[in-house]
């Protein structure tokens, strides 16, 4: 199995292009060299006898670039910090880690008054002094072994507090070695790289296959969906990562005649809508791959063609739909002529891995939280799915969101794939708030670009076969944006807790027992 340390080694003496910043670029060569700046330098910094953790709080900067390749190299651990944390939780999140010194800049400084262990900014004195006195600091003399942590990354927190996941050198190398080989990737590719390296796409999606390859890296601190196409062509990149809704805020920016004239030739990531999906890759002249993950990466489903619309795709062998009660696996999904899943309460599960624990090494300090993940031996990611005759499987939400609809069980995936497919809805997100008298009432909040009023919204609905009459939502929240986590996952636990109200949006109300809506 390779290491992160043995990948960088082999971009010791490689002259080609290795990080692109803004009017700054690095060979490879440069970057290891970097590299082992910021590891001498942290060594300074660290007390030998507690864990070499190193907590960045930065944005998609150069240095951030080599502490990481520092940490890989030298055995150290680099925790990545999410700056939509304030305060004690984000005190809490570096005590938990075992942080023993931030790195940061003055920007993100303010953030981290809370924090009890040295702070230092990059963009002072005292930064720029280390690595002064480091400069000619040569390859970190230590063993590091595959099952070596190289990060601790938090999950995104969607549905609870955020926990830390062990994420080993082979977690990233191998990753990075597979993508890289099944993209074709090579030192003449330039990857764009817009999503926080503090989450796991960026690192597993972007800096891991560009380094497998020896492709340039392009950094952008941050994403921004009117500066994509312009970074693409400035950078000249042929390859860009994604998770969440970037290519929905790609598309939302205005089209132009010379879209396609750029040189993306692939864009890879998880989390996007088959709309967005493929009219991206049609309007920018690239094939977008999309599939399914997370950062623990323990269950695997991969795309094939011809797979149906709305489906995940194929488990790889041993990822299986259980019922988490029964740790059975359930019967398979029967649709009506129309398409309408029949048997939603027997057929949808949790997706598992029934071989193991996968590529899922832990989370840090936190055996609760794994016991729960490693239900009988087998790692329960938390997601709900159905599956076809044919073993398809289909996104059904997170086991947070199960609906309790009059006495029936609803995912809130299928309703949000159903709202996508009116035009003008650009997102959805469906949720829970309480029934009246008993369970759960259907809540769906809508970022709507086009022309949608209740009355238009009732004749949509009434003409999508596959929509349950329990699956109508009774509330919809018309908003100019969805709360998002720093890796743009929808915050529905935020939504839920306000309620039905209309909030900053507008409030339509179906009528209990009706399908017409009131706003």
């Amino acid at each position: 199995m390779p290491t992160v340390r043995e990948q960088l080694l082999a971009r010791a003496d490689d002259d080609t292009r290795g990080l692109l910043f803004e009017r700054a670029a690095w060979t490879w060569a440069e970057v290891v060299q970097e590299s082992c700046v910021r590891s001498a330098l942290l060594g300074t910094l660290l007390d030998p006898d507690r864990p070499p953790h190193v907590g960045v709080l930065l944005e998609n900067v150069p240095d951030f670039a080599f502490l990481l390749g520092g940490a890989a190299l030298g055995g150290q651990v680099v925790v990545g910090l999410n700056p939509t944390r304030r305060g004690a939780a984000l005190a809490a999140d570096v005590r938990r880690a075992d942080v023993q010194v931030v790195v940061t800049d003055s920007t993100h400084a303010d953030l981290l008054s809370e924090v009890d262990v040295p702070v230092i900014p990059i963009d002072s004195p005292d930064w720029a002094g280390l690595v002064a006195e480091h400069r000619a600091a040569g390859i970190p003399d230590v063993e590091v072994e595959p099952d070596d942590l190289l990060m601790l990354i938090f999950t995104s927190g969607t549905s609870g507090e955020p926990k830390a996941v062990n994420v080993t050198q082979a977690k990233v190398a191998h990753p990075g070695q597979f993508l890289s080989e099944r993209f074709g990737l090579g030192a003449d590719d330039v990857a764009y790289l817009s999503m926080p390296m503090f989450h796991s796409n960026a690192i597993m999606a972007g800096w891991g296959p560009a380094l497998a390859a020896g492709a340039a890296i392009a950094l952008a601190p941050r994403f921004s969906a009117s500066g994509f196409l312009p970074d693409v062509r400035r950078y000249g990149a042929t390859y860009a990562n994604y998770v969440g809704k970037p290519l929905t805020y790609v598309m939302a920016t205005p089209e132009r005649p010379d879209d396609a004239d750029n040189p993306l030739r692939l864009v890879f990531g998880n989390e996007a809508n088959e709309r967005d999906i493929e009219a991206f890759g049609r309007r920018f002249g690239c094939v977008v791959v999309d599939s399914y993950s997370s950062t623990e990466n323990a269950v695997i489903v991969q795309r094939v063609p011809g797979m149906p619309p709305g489906s995940l795709g194929r488990p790889v062998d041993g990822v299986k739909v259980l019922d988490p009660q029964t740790m059975q696996e359930t019967p398979d999904a029967v649709f009506s002529p129309s398409g309408a899943l029949l048997n939603g309460d027997e057929a949808t599960g949790e997706l598992v891995n029934t071989t193991g624990a996968g590529a899922f090494a832990g989370y840090y300090n936190d055996p609760d939280a794994e016991s729960e993940r490693m239900r009988g031996g087998m790692y329960w990611s938390g997601d709900l799915a159905y599956r076809d005759a044919d073993g398809f499987v289909y996104f059904a939400g997170r086991t947070a969101d199960w609906l309790r609809v009059d006495g029936e069980n609803l995912g809130a995936a299928p309703i949000e794939r159903i709202l996508l497919r009116h035009p003008a809805v650009d997102e959805a997100a469906v949720y829970a708030v309480p029934d009246e008298s008993v369970g759960d009432q259907v809540m769906a909040a809508l970022v709507v670009r086009g022309s949608l009023d209740p009355a238009g919204l009732e004749v949509f609905l009434a003409d999508q076969p596959d929509l349950s009459p329990k699956a109508w939502p009774r509330y919809v929240r018309v908003v100019d944006t969805l709360p998002r986590t720093a890796t743009n996952k929808v915050l529905k636990r935020s939504l839920a807790a306000e309620g039905p109200v209309a909030g900053d949006g507008v409030l339509w109300t179906r009528e209990p027992r009706g399908t017409a809506y009131s706003g």
